[in-house]
């Protein structure tokens, strides 16, 4: 896989699981890309004002103008400070004379705010003596539209801005039928002006000396224009601050608390990104989809492997939402687990790119098990698609057993990257608990041929260990030739083998082999896995202290964490955030 270049633009980012808002310009608050899912497409369907959104050029889709008694307000002269309130929703304060203005971008979320739209409000606080007439415009463009599942390509037909009868901005194609449609109103009577692809609405409203006064914008998506007119219906009959209150409340409810304030911080940013930005509901059957990233710089795009989505988002959603997470579970396996560990699948389970790993056939019967301890919902083994899933799995795991010793092969490793030999450390070690899983979770009769796990682990200690050397290590992988591959695999290491219960973090071989691991930083995955080693309280306060990609995770950091390339992993903030919390919650560490 290829690594993009993180945007010069340290974007602001929020979203639900409708709409993600990934370009906020820190400088005017201008939203420069609404992204969507679209299962027919296979694809996120993104609007901006320029093709070249990413990095902030050309004019923004939607961007915020004051104007304070007739004159246009620079709002990228002073100081615009953010904050994000409730880990997740982007606040700015800009002070304007005797004004201070205050802007929240939110995408509604939680059970009486789940709307696939966004809410772009404003409070003005007049400070001073004087009364002052305020006009608040949300103006923009509808420039650029694309399609991309890991590259984006430009929609082939013309974009189009009207106006509705009730004075609703409509943005769409013009092309039968469209994929996505959006719609802009506000929160009350608005001067809405169209010309061509550009539009502006535009609400007044007076601030007597030492009062404050709201307003606010709403845009609503829709699989076409009809759709978006009623779901902005919706927003502006229930209003702004329901919203608003709805959103915060959902939200507080997802967070986690481990005592330490940093971490916390740490864990919730990462949380509320893997929530909302590895798991999407597409407008045209409005399902839940697992994908990578929503975010459009980072490689892999909208696609996903069973691994990512199972071991890495999935551990996030389960410590915050059991329910969605339920759902989720329940997706993969209808969606993806007909072919286990074949490869990287486009959203709807479609075959993307061809490549069997061996964990991505364990990753079905640990998940399930996983969802089980930790929520206690032992039932779920007794819908049709999980069961199918673990037979699945239980059979493709046969397939690949070495006919003479207890071993599993593989062709790539999780990430897609050739094994330099078929049987890998981790794949086995991953393999094992899968099996263990399998012999308690199916039936008596299919249970008995279920290899023995206990096998597998011995195996592994007789194999990849040198033979006859009481100081020796585990080797990466092996071809039962005699043949060893010594470097640990970043996206595959051996940090992670108590997790599956391998072996301890105590165990002589374990540490003698996590110790020879080079201490190099650049593959967040693997400074993440140090968190199971002896290190692992060094660790954590390395993560405390990373700036990462604005607090979330990036495939490729440096030695002092700043991110270098695939920002915004999505899956990857989903492991971050887990394996912080097991740290803490479960292995006692302390930074």
């Amino acid at each position: 896989m290829t690594h993009i270049a993180l945007p010069n633009v340290p974007w602001q980012l929020t979203g639900n699981h409708w709409l993600a808002l990934p370009c906020i310009h820190p400088a005017d608050g201008a939203i420069h890309c609404v992204s969507m899912l679209h299962r027919g497409a296979r694809a996120a369907v993104e609007f901006a004002g320029d093709a070249g959104f990413m990095e902030g050029k050309g004019t923004p889709l939607f961007k915020p103008v004051i104007e304070i008694d007739g004159v246009t307000q620079d709002l990228t002269a002073g100081t615009m400070a953010w904050e994000r309130a409730a880990a997740w929703l982007p606040t700015f304060t800009c002070t304007l004379g005797d004004l201070v203005v205050r802007g929240t971008i939110f995408a509604p979320y939680g059970r009486d705010a789940d709307v696939a739209g966004a809410v772009y409000v404003f409070g003005v606080e007049n400070r001073g003596t004087s009364e002052h007439t305020i006009v608040v415009r949300m103006q923009g463009t509808l420039g650029y539209r694309q399609l991309r599942v890991r590259t984006g390509r430009p929609a082939e037909d013309a974009s189009r801005v009207s106006m509705s009868a009730a004075g609703l901005v409509l943005l769409e194609g013009s092309a039968q039928p469209g994929l996505v449609a959006l719609a802009l109103g506000a929160d009350g009577a608005a001067d809405v002006h169209v010309d061509g692809n550009h539009f502006s609405a535009a609400r007044s409203i007076d601030v007597a000396g030492g009062a404050t006064a709201q307003t606010a914008f709403y845009v609503a998506a829709g699989p076409e224009r009809d759709g978006a007119e009623a779901t902005a219906a919706v927003m502006q009959r229930r209003g702004w601050r329901a919203l608003l209150a709805g959103t915060r409340e959902a939200l507080q409810s997802l967070e986690q608390s481990t005592g330490i304030e940093a971490i916390d911080r740490l864990i919730n940013r990462n949380l509320l990104f893997a929530y909302f930005y590895g798991v999407g509901r597409a407008l045209d059957d409005a399902h839940y989809y697992l994908v990578r990233t929503r975010t459009p710089w980072h490689s892999a795009g909208v696609t996903v492997r069973d691994w990512h989505a199972l071991m890495w988002t999935l551990p996030a959603i389960q410590l915050a939402d059991t329910g969605l997470a339920r759902e989720l579970l329940m997706r993969m396996c209808e969606l993806h687990a007909y072919a286990p560990g074949r490869g990287v699948h486009y959203l709807d389970g479609t075959l993307f790119e061809p490549g069997f790993a061996i964990e991505g056939v364990a990753a079905y019967p640990i998940a399930v098990d996983r969802y089980i301890r930790d929520t206690g919902d032992d039932a779920i083994v007794d819908e049709p698609a999980i069961g199918d899933a673990l037979y699945l799995s239980s059979d493709d795991l046969r397939d690949r057993r070495d006919a003479r010793v207890p071993l599993y092969s593989t062709d790539v490793t999780p990430a897609g990257d050739p094994a330099v030999y078929p049987f890998t450390l981790h794949g086995n070690a991953a393999v094992a608990q899968a099996l263990d899983i399998l012999r308690r979770t199916l039936d008596e009769q299919t249970s008995r041929d279920v290899e023995d796990p206990a096998a597998v682990r011995a195996a592994i200690k007789r194999h990849f260990a040198p033979d006859r050397d009481p100081k020796g290590k585990l080797a990466a992988s092996i071809d039962l030739a005699g043949h060893r591959a010594e470097d640990d695999v970043a996206t595959a290491s051996a940090l992670w083998l108590p997790l599956f219960e391998t072996l301890d973090r105590q165990d002589s071989l374990y540490r003698r082999t996590v110790k020879a691991i080079p201490h190099t930083v650049s593959e967040l995955e693997r400074q993440i896995a140090r968190l199971l080693g002896p290190d692992g309280g060094a660790v954590l306060e390395w993560l405390r202290r990373a700036p990462l990609y604005g607090g979330l995770a990036a495939e490729m950091v440096d030695e002092n964490g700043v991110a270098l390339s695939n920002g915004g992993d999505a899956a990857l903030s989903g492991l971050l955030a887990s394996t912080a919390w097991h740290a803490v919650h479960v292995l006692g560490l302390k930074t």
